[in-house]
């Protein structure tokens, strides 16, 4: 009896050190995860801080391990090929500077001496001109502030003063004040707007800026300016570029936050957003809307897009998938890469070659560099080209991705998820050649918003939030159609006041009867660079991997 009792409390004690022993060994790997985890934030947060910005692949990937078809059939035991220098010679560019300066008004100033100073030292002649040498400056005269006085002349009929009970009086035409009773002008507002919204200006530093030219003008009453004219004028442009581009068959949309601090029932530091809605690249006539909201929350789209049928371009977000079913949702590979693209950051460089991060990567940068070949395609002839090529691309890619096992929460499995989650979306591209690869072009045009919250940084009210986004639609708009922003703001709030709804159409950023004086210098375009033959570690992968599925379509 007392040697059972020592083995049932010697098994007791087994299975107590067994049970710690599997409860750290549990803790062990938590703190593995997380230490993994912050190790991939720490590296992430380096890279934001000190690495590049931009979204090109880096030019150290290497990529042998990972398609390695051809390697694996070569002999390594034979030579190196021999390698021969070629040089060659190129056209130096000439006319550069004449080309920057050919649209400039040009005023030129003769040095020339007086015929008392062109004696000869020598024999005493008048000497003769031989030649001039000429040199360029840009001169800038920075904007000029006068007060203009609008004097409206008006006459009345002597005779019938004298000799009558009535008098016609008859006043000379005059514009519309902008705003009655005030120091409006359009080209005053046209200059606070375009210094706002495109050079990111903010009011309080145009009140000083304006101060140096002894100028008293407070940022409050700009504020009321702004707010005036697009509720009062440019508003109704704004709802008439807002019906064209709900006629389009292909949209691009995306959101991003804003600052409002007198919010009914809101506290000042809650978020709002601004929602951007923008044409493709295959529109006639371009159009780029904000629209300013409270929330986040999917009624906002579906409000905004009721009528539109067609395709939408969009990120990940949960909100553009309940849209109605006449919507069809467009993912974006750029989202996708960007997660396999932080993946890969984290990777020890000594790990990287082969690794799954590396692998993600080669399969969606060959997609984009398919997109790159089939720029100057036709929509018909891109949806073709996408089904043949680029499809079975996706499709391996795909089927990877779905036999990966990888934890929720790091970033391997960020990455995994979204693929998968994402994937019904982002095979929509291949429904129609006329949709894109990615929502940049949304993200490019809501860039210049937030370009300019950085400087101004909220808004005081909902009015202005709303006066914000019309200007911003129209100034966006202008310049997709290829119009100078001030000039244009200034025609329309010229035109406006005394404009009729019929008028409206002939306003609009495409309208042939536009002044001359709105449209923007017109740039020589480029010639297109040749492309180089090899381009490094990728470009030989993509060459590989090319290979790999055109082989496998012919079989």
């Amino acid at each position: 009896m007392e040697t059972t009792g020592k083995y049932s409390e010697m098994e007791h004690k087994i299975q107590s050190l067994e049970t710690m022993v599997t409860r750290l060994s549990k803790t062990v790997a938590e703190q593995e995860l997380l230490i993994k985890h912050y190790e991939e934030q720490l590296l992430l947060s380096r890279r934001r801080q000190f690495g590049s910005s931009s979204e090109k692949s880096p030019d150290q990937l290497h990529f042998e391990n990972v398609f390695n078809e051809p390697e694996a059939q070569t002999d390594q035991s034979l030579p190196e090929p021999a390698y021969e220098q070629i040089t060659y010679k190129r056209r130096k560019r000439a006319g550069k500077r004449e080309e920057d300066l050919e649209g400039l008004p040009a005023e030129r100033i003769d040095y020339e001496l007086p015929e008392s100073e062109r004696s000869c030292p020598e024999c005493g002649d008048i000497m003769r001109d031989i030649g001039v040498t000429v040199r360029d400056e840009l001169e800038i005269i920075p904007a000029r502030v006068i007060h203009k006085e609008h004097a409206v002349h008006a006459y009345a009929c002597a005779t019938c003063e004298k000799n009558s009970d009535h008098t016609p009086v008859i006043k000379a035409k005059a514009p519309a004040p902008l705003i009655s009773g005030s120091l409006a002008s359009p080209s005053a507002v046209a200059h606070i707007a375009t210094q706002k919204y495109v050079n990111g200006v903010p009011l309080y530093r145009q009140e000083k800026g304006l101060e140096y030219d002894n100028v008293n003008l407070s940022r409050q009453t700009m504020a009321n300016w702004l707010v005036y004219c697009s509720q009062n004028y440019l508003a109704a442009i704004y709802s008439m570029l807002t019906g064209y581009l709900l006629k389009e068959t292909c949209l691009h949309a995306d959101e991003t936050t804003v600052q409002v601090l007198h919010e009914p029932d809101r506290a000042a530091q809650t978020r709002s957003y601004e929602w951007l809605y923008r044409t493709s690249g295959f529109t006639e006539h371009p159009v780029v809307i904000y629209e300013y909201k409270e929330t986040r929350n999917q009624e906002h789209p579906k409000a905004f897009l009721k009528g539109f049928e067609g395709y939408l371009h969009t990120d990940g977000y949960q909100a553009y998938h309940n849209l109605p079913s006449e919507i069809t949702v467009v993912g974006c590979w750029a989202h996708c890469r960007r997660y396999w693209e932080k993946l890969y950051e984290t990777v020890p460089v000594s790990k990287r070659n082969g690794s799954n991060a590396e692998r993600g990567l080669v399969y969606i940068n060959l997609l984009f560099a398919y997109e790159d070949e089939y720029q100057d395609l036709t929509p018909e002839e891109r949806h073709k080209k996408r089904l043949e090529c680029s499809k079975p691309v996706s499709d391996e890619f795909f089927d990877w991705v779905s036999t990966l096992q990888a934890l929720p929460k790091s970033l391997f499995g960020e990455a995994v998820h979204y693929a998968l989650a994402q994937r019904e979306y982002l095979e929509n591209v291949y429904l129609d050649g006329r949709l894109e690869l990615s929502n940049n072009r949304a993200e490019r045009s809501i860039k210049p918003f937030v370009t300019g919250r950085k400087a101004w940084l909220f808004a005081n009210t909902p009015n202005g939030a709303e006066a914000s986004s019309i200007i911003y639609s129209i100034i966006e708009t202008a310049k997709e159609n290829n119009l100078h922003p001030f000039q244009y703001l200034k025609y329309l709030l010229e035109t406006l006041p005394a404009a009729k709804t019929g008028d409206l159409e002939a306003l609009l950023p495409w309208s042939e009867t536009l002044p001359e004086c709105c449209r923007a210098p017109s740039k020589k375009r480029a010639e297109p660079k040749k492309r180089k033959t090899d381009k490094g570690p990728l470009h030989q992968a993509l060459i590989r991997l090319r290979a790999k599925f055109q082989a496998e379509n012919v079989s």
